[in-house]
C-alpha cells in the first residue's frame, strides 16, 4: 500500500528522523493558511500524488511569498499531473503539502528495501541524489552502493562508517548518519515497510541532515497489524478495480492491454500475459485469483475484468491443483449470465475436474471457445480480437 509524502514524514517523524516542518492542505484557504503558520519566508507547494516525477511535471514549486503560495495551490488543486510514473492519462491532485524551504548544500539518494535473495533489508545510497535512480544505475552504476542488513544484528557501526564514507560524509555529518540511520531502520522494520525511499537526502547550509522526501510501501499481507498506517489508505489515487478486487482478497493490477487474464497462480499469470504479448496483443490485467477461490471470487473476478471498458476479450486460463476447474466454470458462468458477454472469451482448464469443468461449459450455451492448451488459447483470443476490431 502506498501513501501520501506527507503521511510518510508523519510516520518518520514518529521515529525521530528529521524531516522538514510541513502541513497538509485540502483547499486553497487551508494552504494560506498553513502558509501563515509556518511563517516563511520560503515554503514548497507540494502536489501529493501517488507517483514519481511531480517536480518534472510541475507539481513541486518554490515560492516566496504567501500570494504565490496561494496563486501555485489554486494552479494545482484540481490539475491533473501526468509523470512519467503516471501514464498518458495522469493523477488529479486532489491535496498539498505545504512545506518549509530548505536551504540545500548537498542532495543524496537513500532507500530501504527488501531484498528476497538474502531474506535482508538492504540499503542503497548514492551521491546523485534528485534525480531518477534508474538514470544513475543506467548511466553511472558505480555511483550506487548497496549493503545488506542481518536482521538479527540491525543496524550496527560498520553500516554507517560504510554509507558515511560512500556519502562521502566526515565529522559531525557522519555523526549524524548513526541515529538518522537507525531510525529509518526500525521505522522500516516497524511498520512492516517494504520500500522506503528518500530522494533526496540532504545536506543542508547549517549542516544538517534531512530527508526531503519521502516515498514508502507497505506490505499488504502485514497491514492488519498496523490499523493507523491502514487508515492512511487514500483509494482516490487507486484504480477502481483494483479497490473492488481487494474486497474479495484478488490479486489484481490493471494494465494497458485489451485481452483481460483470469488465471491461478503468480507464474501462471505472468506467462499466460508473456505469450499474449508474444502472439502481437497485450495483457489488460494481472488477475491471481489464487488457489482457494470461491464460485463467487471467481464471478467477482470475472466483473472485474468485464468493467473495464478497454478489455476486448477474455483469456481464462487455469491449471487445477487446489484450485478446481469446476469451481472456475461454475464462477464464469454465473457471471456471464449476470452481466452478459460482449467480447470473446476463450477458456482453456487443465487439472482437477477438468472435464466436469469443461461439461459445465459446455451445458451453459455460452459463446466460449476452448482453449486446448496455453498456446492454443492464446493464439484463439488474439485472433479472436484482431478479428472483431
Amino acid at each position: 500500500m502506498n501513501i501520501h509524502e506527507y503521511q510518510a514524514k508523519a510516520v518518520l517523524r514518529d521515529y525521530d528522523v528529521p524531516v522538514p516542518r510541513g502541513i497538509p492542505a485540502f483547499s486553497v484557504d487551508e494552504a494560506v493558511q498553513a502558509a501563515n503558520e509556518m511563517g516563511g519566508p520560503v515554503w514548497v507547494v507540494k502536489a501529493q500524488i501517488h507517483a514519481g516525477g511531480r517536480g518534472k511535471a510541475g507539481g513541486v514549486k518554490v515560492v516566496k511569498s504567501v500570494d504565490a503560495v496561494r496563486n501555485e495551490a489554486a494552479r494545482l488543486l484540481g490539475s491533473t499531473l501526468v509523470t512519467h510514473q503516471t501514464g498518458p492519462h495522469g493523477k488529479e491532485v486532489r491535496r498539498l503539502y505545504i512545506e518549509e524551504g530548505s536551504a540545500i548544500d548537498r542532495e543524496f539518494y537513500l532507500s530501504m528495501l527488501i531484498d528476497r535473495e538474502t531474506s535482508r533489508v538492504a540499503i542503497v545510497v548514492s551521491t546523485e541524489g534528485g534525480i531518477d535512480i534508474e538514470q544513475v544505475a543506467h548511466n553511472t552504476p558505480d555511483k550506487i552502493v548497496t549493503i545488506s542488513v542481518d536482521p538479527v544484528a540491525g543496524i550496527c557501526p560498520h553500516h554507517v562508517r560504510s554509507i558515511a564514507k560512500a556519502l562521502k560524509l566526515d565529522g559531525d555529518l557522519a555523526k549524524q548518519m548513526s541515529p538518522l540511520l537507525s531510525n529509518l531502520y526500525k521505522a522500516f522494520v516497524d511498520t512492516d515497510m517494504s520500500l522506503l525511499e528518500i530522494n533526496p537526502l540532504v545536506v543542508t547550509k547549517d549542516k544538517k541532515l534531512i530527508c526531503l522526501d519521502a516515498k514508502t510501501d507497505f506490505d499488504n499481507n502485514a497491514l492488519f497489524l498496523h490499523p493507523k498506517i491502514a487508515g492512511l489508505r487514500d483509494e482516490t489515487e487507486e484504480d477502481p478495480k483494483e479497490i473492488e478486487a481487494s474486497k474479495f482478497d484478488l490479486n489484481y493490477v490493471a494494465l494497458d492491454g485489451a485481452i483481460g487474464c483470469m488465471v491461478n497462480g503468480a507464474g501462471l499469470a505472468m506467462a499466460t500475459m508473456d505469450i499474449i504479448k508474444l502472439y502481437g496483443m497485450a495483457p489488460a490485467n494481472f488477475l491471481d485469483v489464487g488457489g482457494s477461490a470461491t464460485k463467487d471470487k471467481v464471478a467477482a473476478a470475472f466483473k472485474i475484468i468485464t468493467s473495464d471498458p478497454n478489455v476486448k476479450g477474455i483469456l481464462v486460463n487455469i491449471f487445477g491443483g487446489i484450485m478446481k476447474c469446476d469451481v472456475i466454470a461454475e464462477g464464469v458462468v454465473a457471471a456471464v449470465k449476470e452481466v452478459g458477454l460482449k467480447v470473446p472469451l476463450v477458456v482453456r482448464l487443465e487439472g482437477t475436474n477438468v472435464e466436469l469443468g469443461k461439461k459445465i461449459i459446455a451445458e451453459s450455451k455460452l459463446n466460449v471457445t476452448s482453449g486446448n492448451d496455453l498456446d492454443d488459447a492464446a493464439q484463439k483470443i488474439v485472433k479472436a480480437v484482431k478479428e472483431a476490431a
